[in-house]
């Protein structure tokens, strides 16, 4: 399947929006560690702006910073928002309530907490109708969620936005599902190449053949590891450079998936 980026974007430790960090991914070093910072989402009302928990912040954030470089119109795309556990934080409340003899869940941590709290709140947000994905696969959830956008650009020739994105989870959960911080990546995908297209990617699902694509920076490398959603960098990277190469994604057992990665130029 072949798709074209039309735009990008990413927020994490120390990648605060794809023009920002575009020129380190470029590069094999200048990357420097820092706590995630949240973009103010001025779309919404303050109402719901004051319930959203940091898994909603990282995905909305990082699909409207995709938006704005792609300039395309985000009430005109499909969507497809993929994460290996949604919201933690707000389970990890529920257990506690439901754990205590007060057993009375808040509604709003309710609604947060199911898996596709921010398709629902990318909606408000931009006012966007289209239909919307959310899935899950554990630790290989960007592929099946790149997989799952490539699937619907090329059956309905039309653009869709992929967004994935974890949270650390707070104890007891970190100790058996730790995930190393809070990171989003979005990308825009369309079927044609205009004057948006970034870079081409052809998508195939391989047998299990090499090992994954790793980053040459060590610290971008343990981000990678670490955070589900940061298995995207390497596509990242691959844009930034410019520079026509093959990316590898781990997918199920005995799968994965192959981009290969041409730049527009």
């Amino acid at each position: 399947m072949r798709v074209w980026i039309a735009g990008v974007g990413v927020i994490g430790p120390g990648l605060d929006g794809w023009n920002a960090c575009r020129g380190v991914l470029a590069s094999t070093s200048g990357y420097v560690d820092a706590p995630t910072v949240y973009p103010p989402l001025d779309g919404l009302p303050p109402a719901e702006r004051r319930r959203l928990g940091v898994p909603i912040k990282l995905a909305l954030g990082a699909g409207l910073d995709a938006f704005r470089n792609s300039g395309s119109d985000p009430k005109a795309a499909s969507m497809v928002f993929t994460s290996s556990g949604g919201d933690g934080e707000n389970v990890h409340r529920i257990c506690e309530t439901l754990a205590s003899t007060d057993r009375q869940v808040s509604p709003t941590r309710f609604h947060n907490a199911v898996h596709n709290a921010a398709a629902g709140y990318w909606s408000i947000t931009t006012g966007a109708q289209g239909p919307s994905t959310s899935l899950c696969c554990h630790d290989t959830s960007v592929a099946a969620g790149l997989l799952e956008a490539a699937v619907q650009v090329t059956a309905d020739s039309g653009d869709v936005a992929l967004i994935a994105y974890d949270h650390r989870y707070p104890e007891p959960l970190n100790a058996v599902r730790p995930i190393g911080g809070d990171l989003a990546v979005a990308l825009v995908l369309s079927p044609y190449r205009d004057e948006r297209a970034l870079a081409c990617f052809d998508v195939d699902v391989v047998s299990l053949m090499a090992d994954p694509t790793r980053m040459n920076d060590a610290e971008l490398e343990n981000l990678r590891g670490s955070i589900p959603a940061a298995r995207a960098l390497p596509l990242l990277v691959a844009i930034a450079r410019a520079g026509k190469t093959t990316v590898t994604l781990d997918y199920l057992d005995a799968l994965q998936l192959r981009v290969e990665v041409t730049p527009v130029g």
